[in-house]
């Protein structure tokens, strides 16, 4: 098989080193690239190849028509929404991805996302370094909080657990609801108005889309907090910064944007009240990185030796 990736899994050498020796002893081929936008070479890279393994970025249906022997999509992140999985169905083309891999790194991100929001960290840094006091910013505790998870997979499970160690009471929407111990499961709806903290851990789909838009902001209460690290369009972000500056919610953390950062300088979310933006980052801990790894090449064994795991298509 001729195995092809498109993008670096950001280990070492000899991490990737190690995983490719049993698949070149095999009698397979391995090639890597250097990551590129470009249409043309990303068709030279790729239409010889029978597998092609990529992370984040963009797999267009141009790209997947030009090659002619694929048969595999090894997608080394959670989401598949840069993939055209349409272009692949059209030509049976497998596809897994690497979930589980980020599990802990984006709930840790999350909890301390919370947690600086929460306990004012941000303006106490600047209020200290300008020789204040902590006058109007007293905070309030986790533990106190009802928090609403949106999207109760493996993600959303491991952020409940992290919730949950600091007695925090947590409500869930998902569409297709676990049964989850110390979980209420509620309608959308409800998790907005009875919590003092959203955050979201669902994947982008035409349902998802705008699901978090102005009318649903404005069902959350003004002392509310929204956290997004799942996929920029599931909130809209120009109604995200209008409530925020008009105060109609506290305070946000943002990881995700429509378009992966860098993100233009005029972005709302930049000027936004009390908005605490990070460049898609929460998934990116060296740990994740060799787990994902390893995911992704167990995925790749898995479906050469006929027994496909993580299938998404």
């Amino acid at each position: 098989m001729n195995i092809v990736l498109l993008e670096s899994l950001a280990v070492t050498d000899d991490k990737l080193a190690a995983l490719t020796a049993p698949l070149l002893a095999a009698g397979h081929h391995f090639t890597a690239y250097p990551r590129t936008n470009d249409i043309p070479t990303l068709i030279r890279q790729a239409q010889d190849a029978d597998i092609l393994m990529l992370a984040n970025m963009p797999l267009p249906g141009e790209v997947i028509r030009a090659c002619p022997h694929l048969r595999f999509i090894d997608v080394a992140f959670t989401g598949t929404d840069h993939i055209d999985l349409k272009a692949a169905a059209d030509k049976s083309v497998r596809v897994s991805n690497a979930s589980g891999y980020s599990s802990q790194a984006v709930a840790e991100l999350v909890i301390g996302q919370i947690l600086s929001l929460l306990r004012n960290t941000h303006p106490l840094n600047q209020r200290t370094r300008q020789q204040g006091l902590k006058d109007g910013l007293v905070s309030h505790e986790l533990g106190s909080r009802t928090v609403g998870v949106i999207g109760s997979g493996a993600i959303g499970q491991r952020v409940i657990q992290l919730l949950k160690a600091f007695g925090a009471r947590v409500l869930a929407y998902d569409p297709f609801p676990r049964a989850l111990e110390g979980v209420e499961n509620v309608s959308l709806k409800t998790l907005l108005t009875q919590c003092d903290i959203v955050t979201l851990h669902c994947p982008l789909t035409e349902d998802t889309r705008g699901l978090i838009d102005a009318d649903a902001l404005a069902l959350m209460p003004r002392h509310a907090l929204l956290v997004n690290m799942s996929r920029g369009p599931v909130v809209d972000s120009a109604a995200l910064a209008q409530a925020l500056n008009a105060e109609h919610i506290a305070g946000a953390a943002v990881d995700v944007f429509e378009m992966e950062p860098p993100i233009p300088a005029n972005h709302p979310l930049l000027t936004a009240k009390n908005c605490l933006v990070t460049p898609h980052v929460a998934f990116a801990t060296h740990e994740s990185m060799i787990l994902r790894a390893e995911i992704v090449f167990a995925s790749l064994k898995a479906w050469l030796d006929g027994h496909p795991v993580n299938v998404v298509l």
